[in-house]
């Protein structure tokens, strides 16, 4: 993992784990209709991605895990509807967004050889739910003073979020034994982070953080 650059607040959780600092969503008020608009998109994604992993699960993997990644996918998809509603309730048009970089960044630690590579790709989707549900309640709690709505929306999805991440490790972990699981997962989130620091600030979910 890269050094921290010096502008970059290098908080962490107890556990060692990367903590996005509260300036970042602190910089995302007022910029409510660029959030909400990539949130569609994100939703209309993790639901795809739920879908695929469906078609490539090897059949070995135990039938309730089968389940709760069709359950997920579902989810995802009643997320993606409600922040169509909420977009046309504000008057806000739903059109195409460029893709950040974080997803990209993020996927190119993965292996290249599969089973690993289907592995990686189920932690790198925990990892993004992970930081997802951490930056969701974030914004909850930066909105709640000024748009209520939007905030509990907010609060709605990282709920979600908080369960779909375990959900993620936990196929990954019927696919390779649990402590290789753990190891890229430990790998995975420690790239993620770099990727983060080295992001520039944007309006978006995954972006990096204002210099302070």
């Amino acid at each position: 993992m890269p050094p921290v650059p010096p502008s970059a607040p290098a908080e962490t959780s107890p556990s060692g784990r990367f903590v996005t600092p509260r300036a970042w969503a602190e910089a995302q008020l007022g910029a409510a209709a660029e959030l909400l608009l990539e949130q569609a998109h994100l939703e209309k994604k993790a639901a795809a991605a739920a879908m695929q992993f469906l078609f490539r699960l090897p059949v070995q993997v135990p039938i309730g895990l089968h389940r709760e990644l069709s359950a997920l996918a579902r989810e995802e998809l009643v997320h993606f509807e409600r922040t169509l509603r909420l977009l046309g309730q504000r008057g806000l048009a739903y059109g195409p967004q460029p893709p950040s970089d974080y997803a990209g960044k993020l996927k190119a630690a993965l292996a290249t050889t599969m089973p690993e590579r289907l592995v990686d790709e189920l932690l790198a989707s925990a990892v993004i739910e992970d930081r997802s549900h951490e930056r969701l309640l974030l914004l909850a709690e930066v909105f709640a003073a000024t748009d209520a709505p939007l905030a509990d929306f907010y609060a709605d999805l990282a709920a979600a979020e908080s369960r779909h991440g375990p959900t993620y490790v936990e196929v990954a972990a019927a696919v390779l034994p649990a402590d290789v699981v753990v190891a890229r997962h430990a790998r995975l989130r420690a790239h993620e982070a770099a990727v983060l620091h080295a992001l520039p600030f944007a309006h978006r979910l995954h972006s990096g953080w204002p210099e302070s």
